[in-house]
């Protein structure tokens, strides 16, 4: 069912931020006037923030309704405050555009994409010359600009236009062994399903591998500003075409992987042999593995609070350090700007590299998939079981998005747990409470269940990991009759 518009979502929402850019409402909140006010103040802030004399800053866009004239306009609005353009021509993944801005010396890079929300809503990404998301201090200074009714005036510069995908796909060639996978493709021995769901990484397989005929099929190619009337977020709801493609095929003739991306091509999704989902959650383990022993990487492991359990036994048989941070991605970005790091992941999809850029990258991230997967012959999912025996660790995992009645609920909510928290979850004794993002309680058993809030909704988001999947629903039964009584 597509997203419905009530009347409420139609009254302008002010300007602001979130985790990963500004969203809104097409044609309520995300309109051209709004865009050429807030672009070239976006301008300026990256100016004011990383100085020097280059004025040069990337404009890039995905496939969503007006993308293209949404980019035009910024484009032109920064070029006005004095600033040199260098605008997409055509649609590509957010990365590449994060990538674009490190290659070409550039401010940054403003990027027009809604990421994973519904087709109603476009959004603006700033992006650093470092090549990953500009820090809160970035976007409140242009959310200050916004509020004082500044302008920016300059001596008008240019706009050129440019193709953001070939040095993108250059570079991540260079990072993976795309001779192995094109082999393994060519002989038979692996087919790969794509599901793009009609988001900006399309085409991005073929242009990195080449031709491959039958071996390598793209879903959900197609433009669909409205994305089959749900939203292009890798969760497994929207991925029946993928999950029946793959359930289609002789199971005993070759390998079969699937890989899922969203809108803008920063997160990624999996799925095995057996058209089973595979969250990051599975693919995080895989990928710490595959580069440490089979890439000889080191470094730290940067997990989210709602990273999987599995993810520092791993880390510990190779002996990586790991670093927890707080949900959101612009943490492990971060930390990826001060330490060495190996690989940093988020629950939702979000997998970025420190010999890479400090961002999510869904297609480099899907590579790697497919290079674990060549050089072990191995189904994912028989990759993730050897993975968790050889860690002594076999876990579930599941979260769920709860509605409350009003913020007041979520005040009292939140007082509870900073005033009374839990000392036992479900008949388990809660052993341990973390508190950098909401409250993670580890139990007696060895499961966990996080608790946190929407910072801008009446939203109750619920995350638990136990050993069997019985005790995840118990964990998050529990939860929500916690919050109901409250």
């Amino acid at each position: 069912m597509a997203a419905q518009i009530s009347p409420a979502s139609l009254v302008a929402k002010p300007i602001a931020f979130g985790t990963d850019g500004w969203r809104g409402v097409i044609a309520a909140d995300f309109t051209f006037e709004r865009v050429m006010q807030v672009a070239p103040l976006a301008a300026q802030a990256l100016a004011q923030t990383y100085g020097g004399s280059n004025r040069t800053v990337i404009v890039g866009y995905d496939r969503r309704f007006l993308a293209a004239e949404f980019a035009q306009a910024a484009a032109e609005s920064i070029s006005a405050a004095g600033f040199e353009v260098l605008l997409s021509e055509g649609y590509a993944p957010t990365p590449a555009f994060s990538w674009a801005a490190k290659q070409q010396n550039a401010l940054g890079a403003i990027v027009i994409t809604a990421s994973h929300n519904p087709g109603i809503y476009s959004g603006l990404k700033v992006k650093g010359g470092f090549g990953g998301s500009v820090p809160p201090e970035v976007t409140q200074k242009i959310e200050a600009m916004l509020q004082a009714g500044e302008g920016v005036q300059g001596q008008p510069g240019t706009i050129q236009s440019f193709d953001p995908w070939q040095s993108y796909c250059d570079v991540l060639r260079t990072k993976v062994d795309i001779a192995a996978i094109q082999s393994a493709i060519r002989d038979g021995k692996l087919k790969v399903f794509v599901d793009v769901m009609h988001g900006a990484a399309a085409t991005g397989f073929s242009r990195i591998l080449g031709e491959l005929g039958t071996g390598l099929v793209e879903l959900s190619s197609d433009r669909d500003p409205l994305f089959e009337g749900g939203a292009p977020e890798p969760l497994p709801r929207y991925l029946g075409k993928l999950f029946a493609a793959i359930q289609a095929e002789p199971r005993a003739e070759r390998l079969v992987t699937g890989l899922v991306f969203d809108g803008d091509s920063d997160r990624v999704a999996a799925a095995d042999g057996a058209g089973n989902f595979l969250s990051s959650q599975v693919l995080i383990p895989i990928l710490i593995q595959h580069l440490a022993v089979n890439r000889g990487y080191g470094g730290e492991v940067i997990k989210t609070i709602s990273g999987s359990n599995l993810i520092p036994k791993v880390a510990a048989l190779y002996d990586l350090p790991i670093h927890q941070t707080p949900i959101g991605y612009k943490y492990i970005a971060d930390r990826m700007l001060e330490a060495q790091v190996l690989l940093g992941g988020e629950e939702s999809g979000g997998i970025g590299y420190g010999h890479h850029i400090p961002e999510r990258d869904a297609l480099l991230s899907a590579l790697y998939v497919l290079e674990a997967v060549v050089a072990s012959g191995k189904d994912l999912s028989q990759l993730y079981a050897d993975l968790q025996a050889k860690a002594d660790y076999h876990s579930t995992y599941d979260r769920i998005d709860l509605p409350l009645a009003s913020m007041e609920v979520r005040g009292r909510l939140l007082q509870q747990l900073q005033t009374q928290p839990p000392t036992e979850i479900a008949g388990q004794p809660v052993t341990d409470c973390l508190a950098i993002d909401g409250y993670k309680f580890q139990l007696a058993d060895q499961s966990w269940l996080l608790i946190r809030f929407s910072g801008t909704e009446p939203v109750l988001r619920l995350y638990s990991e136990a050993l069997t999947a019985e005790r995840v629903q118990q964990n998050l039964l529990w939860a929500k009759d916690w919050a109901s009584a409250i």
